[in-house]
């Protein structure tokens, strides 16, 4: 199998490199993708190394699968190019997802959407992907009508200039500002650009991606999306109303616990929670502070956190090559 990785000098391609090694996909030809000014660079995987190469150039290499990992615009035109070619191409961007046509998939959660005449795939949000990693089996026990989710977004989420943003205000170091304020000590309420409708871009791909992955419109969700000074994962505060019946605690940590790639921690006597210092390098989708909702006879609350550079983005495009081979789409 011939694996591009696109992006592949990134911080969110080194995590890919490191989740390819560990999940062994059975890659002979590994062709790392950057732009014409790392053309040309060498780069070790798997105690090889290998010379990165454009888009261009690995497109007439004849990859079976691309991950992609470099932003809207190089998937916008290049996923088509590799696709073409008859390269099933799995894109992190948000260029993709919401187009009608192109399956956007969790695997635990909708793994037949794989089943789409498409070769070009789209890898959800990552604050979206640990969301709906806990709806799902919910969905399933009790149907949901609405969702309030709030989230504390890591800078890692932002890439490596916000990292170091991050860490030049925390050493007094004067350096290039990535957000429009300090973000050490700080919270900003703004993940991407605001719309007109007064809401960001990063709370509406909750909004809109949810009921995609889901495959229910009906299901309403309202998002505020937090930038926090926190590296290791994102986390979330979620309110979940069901649209009867709410649920008794124990069937929904019981079904939670039943659903693979979910880990529940969820102990008040012992102070186990989740939080992103733990949930960093894990794959798992962490969830706990599971609670009925005081004011609503039919809500539960919840804090759900998960590694955003594992499961929020390299994992789970690398779990979609695994699906993809699993159904026969990829050959080895």
């Amino acid at each position: 199998m011939r694996l591009a990785l696109v992006g592949a000098t990134g911080m969110v391609g080194e995590v890919m490199r490191t989740v390819l090694a560990e999940r062994n996909l059975p890659i002979t030809d590994f062709i790392p993708v950057a732009s014409a000014k790392s053309a040309g660079q060498t780069l070790t995987w798997q105690g090889k190394d290998y010379t990165v190469v454009t888009p261009e150039e690995a497109v007439a290499l004849k990859p079976d699968v691309a991950i992609f990992s470099a932003g809207g615009e190089t998937s916008l035109t290049w996923a088509p190019k590799f696709a073409e070619n008859g390269c099933y191409v799995i894109d992190n961007s948000s260029a993709w997802r919401m187009e009608p046509q192109i399956p956007l998939v969790v695997p635990e959660v909708n793994p037949e959407a794989l089943d789409m005449d498409s070769h070009i795939i789209a890898n959800p949000n990552c604050s979206t992907i640990q969301l709906v990693m806990v709806l799902k089996p919910l969905h399933a026990l009790y149907p949901i009508k609405r969702v309030i989710v709030s989230t504390y977004q890591s800078v890692t989420g932002t890439g490596k200039a916000a990292v170091d943003q991050l860490e030049n205000e925390r050493q007094g170091r004067e350096g290039a500002m990535v957000y429009p304020y300090a973000i050490d000590k700080n919270c900003l309420p703004q993940c991407d650009v605001f719309l007109d409708n007064a809401y960001t871009k990063e709370e509406m791909k909750l909004t809109h991606e949810t009921k995609k992955i889901l495959n229910d419109a009906s299901v309403l969700v309202s998002a505020t999306a937090v930038r926090v000074p926190v590296q290791g994962g994102h986390s979330e505060a979620v309110n979940i109303e069901f649209a009867g019946e709410r649920p008794p605690m124990e069937a929904v940590r019981a079904c939670l616990r039943d659903f693979p790639g979910v880990t529940v921690l969820d102990d008040p006597s012992a102070k186990s929670y989740p939080m992103p210092r733990f949930a960093e390098g894990q794959d798992d989708v962490f969830v706990g502070r599971i609670r009925a909702d005081h004011s609503h006879p039919q809500a539960l609350n919840c804090w759900i956190v998960s590694d955003n550079l594992r499961k929020g983005a390299a994992t789970n495009a690398v779990q979609i090559a695994e699906e993809l081979l699993r159904r026969g789409k990829l050959r080895v």
